[in-house]
């Protein structure tokens, strides 16, 4: 890919760095010509170089820049540019259906007359395998042995495909199995601050940027990386050279001031900043931390906060680079002249924070002192609904009590015996306890803090309860060796919180499963059982199908609540259980100082672990090595008796040329959706029931339940994620009032059925399907497939409330059109029943973000008109959706190309 603009701004620059010279696009020399750059916001100097270095007059040009540069004065902009990240984050979950497209795409151009090598990454992609490990096994020193000879015969057939691809397409790289979670394994070893890359014989320097097909890429924020979550079909568009467009947007600005108190953890600061942020309101715009407290804050406590920038609902939540960055690369084993290239470069383009830098602008701010900050949980349901540790019982107690847990108010103290136990179980009995999930296990204080709360906590002789399930998923295998180097691990696995794989397990529904008793114990009396994880999401339905209420907390945290077994109990005042010696054990006797905690991570982390546990960080475990295939073939050869992977019909019948797009009308509504649907309800990432289209599917294909493994490892075989999607088992259609699961009406006839089989039966009628939606439709992770389940079904349009961003833009590249009601319209104002049909006219005028009319006709003929606003948002949008979604837009002008 080209490196060098047309420069018109005369920016371009050389720098040298210990003797060796790098070309680069320089802010303060583009700044004469357009203006004072000093403050504007470090994240947007990232967007404006990348204009710089790409300017062509035609994708970029020197009104980009102006477009950023005048961004200062208003704190605002109406415009939009054009941005290339210098490389692309997948995980296997998203990352195994990316490659499948690329595959499907080498045979499309094909039949287009094209070059398969064409179909190539331009820019480095690296695709980490983390999402495939279950919990299994658990509580038992061969739980990790165990978990990876499953996880590898569940996936031998995708692990092949991936294998294939690595050899198959250039710049793309695998990491194997068992080597850590994909934002951490970023964190620590694939982010470099400072990127290069040679052109003409010249090598140029910029800054690192990533896009990443998993919402948490934003954990790369704290280390002063801008990259965000995109949706795999666009992370294949930018891969594939194609510059995404987006409007410059907003950036909020969080002082941060003080430091934390005695005994309070960066997962309590996260879960306090995503509520505070969540409140004010960041959807679609980047979130820019500054103040005195970023010199107090260590570097894991930037990435966590980093991290769970989709739960607070920001684009990003960036860090510019400063003195705390190069400490962590030096300390994470970075090579010492990449990390001198980063400083000096980024001091000469402005982009370095200094102690007396001034702020920058920012659209608007709020700030937090971090001294009022207090333990906390976040749940049942939401990341965002942060409650103080001291009202996690109470909070949960009138939950219950209010009937929104999904049982009687009156029956809150029902406790039932389990069968075979000599225990009973109750409303809010912790069934799960699980170290999770990136947000967390990235952090070494947390995690030396959950040791030392399980070595005072074993010194005493308190033990976890019976029917909680415990896991410890480190997320890379640096954290295994600092627990091991600090003595806490033999601790830690004596309250059964022994390693379980190197992956997301518990937070994406990897939890595995619960024992038989247990779950009958749930199912047969609808106790509502809880899980406590370190993870950043607890959707309905996510984290096991027979938990409900799901809290978010501290790693040390929940290892206190698998000693207590219980949400009902008050850790603050209560005891969490009683001692070897008879005597009532408190939380405060177990929590460790935060010297105590800060000693010990410094006295065992170090650089040389950092550089031992990556040095080979591609060659992966004994059966990774002993994978063969077979990558003679430019293009892939499928395996028709494959459950796992499959040529998807997206190219099926493709022309050089796109059909004119037109009005529809006559849709039927497929689902009538409540707010705050997120991906997780339209495609679910957990188990596929036997008693389900994808299920079914399976067992016609001689798939025994055993083996049906999750929706993510099946996210490369078309036909089971289209029966999956809006599967959720908690999904309210409110077609069908009453039922809970994907189910929906078809009209005129009046059958009540899976929403899969009603699709079908609208398809073979061909009937146009719309659905109908709240506010915040589509929050959650990038998940592609939630767009592309949504475009199988036959779903014209997508009408609601409010999108989160991902998803919109998923939708959009999938040829699916995103729909806004006017203010103070929705689907109830409308007295939409589900027995309507729907038109959606103008379309043959496409532009970005116009209005077009809606006819709505009763089943008695009456007509309503109104206007809904199309939120295809830029012109590279409307082209994406003229040619039927951007993987056929890109594959057209491929074809031409060659």
């Amino acid at each position: 890919m080209r490196m060098i603009g047309q420069d018109s701004l005369k920016a371009r620059q050389a720098l040298t760095v210990d003797g060796k010279t790098y070309h680069y696009f320089s802010l303060p020399e583009a700044a004469k010509s357009i203006g004072d750059l000093s403050r504007l916001p470090y994240s947007l100097k990232v967007l404006l170089e990348n204009v710089l270095r790409f300017e062509d007059g035609r994708a970029y040009s020197v009104k980009d820049a102006e477009a950023i540069a005048e961004w200062v004065k208003e704190g605002r902009s109406s415009k939009e540019v054009p941005f290339r990240p210098a490389r692309i984050l997948m995980q296997d979950f998203t990352g195994v259906p990316g490659v499948v497209d690329l595959a499907a795409m080498r045979d499309g151009i094909v039949k287009l007359g094209g070059d398969p090598r064409k179909v190539n990454p331009l820019v480095p992609v690296d695709l980490v395998i983390d999402h495939s490990v279950m919990v299994d096994v658990s509580a038992t020193p061969s739980a990790l042995q165990k978990n990876v000879e499953i996880e590898f015969e569940r996936n031998g057939e995708r692990y092949e495909f991936l294998r294939w691809g690595q050899e198959a397409f250039n710049n793309f790289r695998v990491v194997p199995p068992g080597t850590g979670i994909c934002h951490q394994v970023n964190l620590e070893y694939l982010a470099q601050v400072a990127w290069t890359a040679t052109d003409a014989g010249e090598t140029f320097v910029y800054p690192d940027s990533c896009y990443g097909t998993d919402s948490h890429t934003t954990m790369v924020n704290g280390l002063g990386v801008l990259g965000w979550g995109v949706g795999g079909i666009e992370a294949e568009a930018a891969m594939l050279g194609q510059p995404i467009a987006m409007l410059i947007p907003d950036v909020i600005g969080f002082k941060l001031h003080g430091k934390l108190r005695e005994g309070v953890t960066a997962t309590d600061l996260v879960l306090t900043v995503t509520q505070m942020l969540r409140k004010k309101g960041v959807v679609g715009k980047f979130v820019e931390f500054f103040g005195p407290g970023l010199a107090e804050m260590a570097l894991a406590d930037r990435a966590t906060i980093g991290n769970m920038a989709p739960e607070y609902g920001a684009t990003c939540g960036f860090f510019p680079v400063d003195e705390v960055t190069l400490d962590y690369l030096r300390l994470s084993g970075r090579d010492e002249h990449r990390i001198n290239l980063a400083r000096d470069y980024l001091k000469a383009q402005g982009m370095f924070r200094e102690a007396d830098s001034p702020d920058p602008v920012f659209t608007d701010t709020l700030e937090l002192d971090m001294s009022t900050v207090e333990p906390s949980m976040a749940g049942p349901k939401r990341p965002q609904d942060r409650v103080a540790l001291s009202n996690a019982a109470t909070s949960f107690a009138k939950d219950l009590a209010a009937g929104t847990m999904g049982v009687p108010g009156d029956q809150a103290d029902l406790r039932v015996p389990v069968a075979g136990a000599n225990y009973d179980l109750g409303h809010g009995d912790v069934v799960i306890a699980a170290i999770t999930s990136c947000t967390n296990t990235s952090n070494p204080y947390v995690l030396v803090a959950a040791g030392l709360v399980a070595k005072k906590a074993n010194e005493k002789g308190l033990t976890t309860k019976p029917w909680v399930k415990t896991s410890l998923a480190p997320g890379s295998q640096v954290v295994t060796e600092y627990l091991a180097k600090s003595g806490l691990t033999p601790h830690l696995d004596a309250l059964g919180f022994q390693t379980v794989g190197y992956g997301c397990t518990t937070c994406i529904g990897n939890s595995g499963p619960l024992p038989d008793a247990i779950v009958d114990a749930i199912e047969n009396n609808k106790l509502v059982g809880a899980s406590v994880l370190s993870g950043n999401r607890n959707f309905e339905g996510r984290v096991h199908a027979n938990v409900r209420a799901n809290y978010l907390a501290s790693p040390p945290l929940v290892v206190a609540y698998a000693l207590a077994g219980t949400i009902t109990k008050d850790l603050t005042k209560e005891p969490i259980g009683n001692g070897k010696d008879g005597q009532p054990v408190y939380l405060k006797d177990i929590w460790p100082s935060t010297k105590e905690v800060q000693d010990t991570v410094h006295a065992v982390v170090t650089r040389e672990m950092f550089q031992e546990r990556y040095s080979d960080v591609f060659k992966g475990p004994a059966q990774w090595q002993a994978i063969r295939v077979d990558a003679s073939s430019e293009t892939y050869k499928w395996n028709s008796g494959s459950t796992y992977v499959q040529n998807p019909p997206y190219f099926e019948g493709m022309e050089p040329t796109p059909a004119p797009i037109a009005s529809f009308s006559g849709a039927r509504i497929l689902a009538k959706l409540g707010d705050s649907i997120t991906t997780d309800h339209i495609s679910p990432a957990g188990n596929i029931r036997a008693k389900s289209p994808a299920g079914e599917f399976l067992m016609e294909h001689q798939v025994r339940p055993a083996d049906f493994n999750g929706y993510g490892s099946r996210r490369g075989n078309h036909e089971v994620m289209m029966r999956g999607t809006f599967a959720n088992i908690r999904i309210k259609n409110e077609m069908v009032p009453g039922i809970e699961g994907g189910v929906s009406k078809h009209y005129p006839s009046g059958e009540v059925a899976p929403i899969y089989d009603v699709a079908m039966k609208y398809k073979a009628e061909g009937v146009p399907l719309v659905i109908f939606g709240g506010k915040e439709y589509g929050t959650g992770s990038s998940r592609d497939w939630a767009a592309k389940g949504t475009f199988l079904l036959g779903v014209k349009a997508v009408i609601c409330e409010s999108f989160e961003r991902i998803h919109r833009s998923n939708l959009v590249g999938m040829g699916v059109l995103p729909l806004v009601f006017k203010e103070g319209e929705n689907r109830e104002t409308l007295g939409l029943t589900g027995e309507e049909t729907i038109a959606i006219e103008g379309l043959e005028n496409l532009a970005p973000r116009m209005l077009l009319d809606m006819v709505i006709t009763r089943p008695d003929g009456t007509e309503t008109r109104t206007q809904v606003l199309c939120r295809v948002d830029t012109a590279d949008e409307v082209e994406y959706y003229k040619n039927g979604g951007i993987l056929h837009y890109v594959l057209r002008n491929m074809a031409k190309a060659a």
